[in-house]
């Protein structure tokens, strides 16, 4: 999209890789999406692709299957990704970071007091809703997170 493109972002759409691609988008894989390898062959590879995953296996067959980065997760507790099972910890983050060689985007629990954590294992970034939703201040809270990654560079 070219207004996301011109402010250095990218725009996802969930699920849909035919609507991402007509739209010039990229597409977030699900684990009840099509699987990354059958996306690339439908739509070859300028599309971008993200996946979800959970464990170890999925983020491989994602890795393998095409994906150009996956989430990984839930990192730590929360509510909103219980359905998922219980928390993977840093342990697996550190695990699935190490071992693909596409970025890994950390998930599931994060806020101000544990994102470090996270990317401290290697993990190209953090995702997150609630620490963001809830901010009372959301512009020190992003300078915060600014200040804490650029001091460990």
């Amino acid at each position: 999209m070219p207004v996301a493109r011109t402010a250095g972002a990218a725009l996802l759409i969930n699920d849909r890789a035919d609507l991402a691609a007509g739209a010039g988008a990229g597409v977030h894989l699900t684990t009840r999406s099509m699987p990354a390898d059958a996306v690339r062959r439908a739509f070859g590879q300028s599309l971008l692709v993200g996946a979800s995953t959970h464990n170890l296996a999925e983020a491989d067959t994602a890795a393998r299957g095409g994906a150009d980065f996956i989430v990984f997760g839930p990192v730590f507790e929360t509510e909103s990704k219980k359905a998922y099972g219980p928390p993977v910890g840093l342990a697996a983050l550190r695990e699935v970071v190490e071992r693909l060689t596409i970025p890994v985007i950390a998930l599931g629990g994060i806020k101000p007091c544990n994102f470090h954590d996270a990317l401290q294992t290697g993990a190209a970034g953090i995702a997150a809703i609630s620490m963001f939703v809830e901010a009372r201040d959301l512009g020190g809270l992003v300078r915060q997170i600014k200040r804490k990654v650029t001091s460990d560079e």
